[in-house]
């Protein structure tokens, strides 16, 4: 393996203008220069667009959407679009971060010292003082439901030590080019949400190989761009997201078990109090919702 190629850097803005300047300095101070950048934007009414084009970096590609096609159709048509030019590694990267000028060459080194076909860096809230994920796993007890590794700890080097993972975050996650022959692209179904998982449970499925390293280090200004954690958008999403991920990578059988297992886990949720009512009834309609995705899916394939 080597570490020489173009580094196809994937990123979707959705009104981002108030966290670009960050990540575009970041890009212009980084020590490895071959890389272009593949800007997805999905229908973004703010000023987005007009930072990109002021950027004028020759390694910018803006791919604008007249709707917005969700994270998941964005990322992939950025990825064609690397394919097609012929990067060697494909980044997904968030662009509401920011990262030190070294980053993108640590993180190919380390895809080529590690063998491995995936890799994911430590990355940090904001303040850089707490985790947000070195790396991720999945939680069989909850439908396989992805949770990351140290979120909200203190850094104090407790995660400093390279490792084999199976999930990770594609808030920042470097691919080489042959993995999208092996496994495809990322399900549009998802639009946002769990997207990542099911790209890298299926990744694991199929036997390749995925390391967390702690030499590379993101800042990431958390749910910045989606209204937070508790939004009506997020939770929906990642409530239905999952349901549609249990139904199509577990099966009927198993999710005889886990989807009930999940109705009694919000019930008892809303009944201690843990969540309100009104969240309660987002997530039961994002139920249904992620039960006709994936009805509609079914649909499709059999026609």
């Amino acid at each position: 393996m080597s570490n020489s190629g173009t580094i196809g850097v994937v990123t979707v803005t959705y009104n981002s203008g108030q966290v670009l300047d960050g990540f575009l300095h970041s890009l212009i101070g980084q020590t490895r220069s071959d890389f272009i950048l593949y800007a997805v934007d999905n229908a973004s009414r703010d000023n987005t667009l007009m930072l990109l084009k002021a950027w004028g970096d020759t390694r910018l590609r803006m791919i604008p959407n007249e709707s917005n096609l969700g994270v998941a159709e964005a990322n992939n048509q950025g990825t064609r679009a690397a394919l097609a030019e012929g990067c060697n590694f494909v980044l997904y990267l968030n662009n509401d971060v920011e990262f030190e000028p070294d980053t993108f060459s640590t993180l190919v080194a380390e895809l080529d010292e590690h063998g491995c076909d995936l890799l994911a860096p430590k990355i940090l809230f904001e303040d850089g003082v707490h985790i947000w994920s070195a790396g991720s796993t999945f939680n069989a007890l909850k439908g396989y439901l992805g949770a990351h590794i140290g979120e909200g700890e203190i850094d104090c080097g407790q995660f400093d030590m390279p490792r084999l993972i199976r999930n990770a975050p594609t808030c920042c996650l470097l691919s080489r080019a042959a993995v999208f022959d092996k496994i495809g692209m990322m399900d549009a179904n998802y639009f946002v949400y769990h997207d990542d998982s099911d790209f890298l449970f299926r990744a694991w499925r199929a036997g390749l190989t995925m390391f967390y390293t702690p030499r590379a280090r993101i800042l990431h200004k958390v749910s910045s761009l989606t209204g937070g954690s508790k939004s009506v958008f997020t939770i929906r999403y990642n409530a239905r997201g999952h349901v549609y991920f249990m139904l199509k990578n577990l099966g009927i059988a198993r999710c005889l078990f886990y989807l009930p297992a999940l109705q009694l886990r919000m019930v008892m949720k809303v009944l201690l109090r843990y969540i309100s009512w009104d969240e309660f009834v987002v997530r039961e309609r994002a139920f249904i919702e992620g039960i006709s995705v994936w009805l509609s899916r079914q649909r499709r394939q059999t026609t």
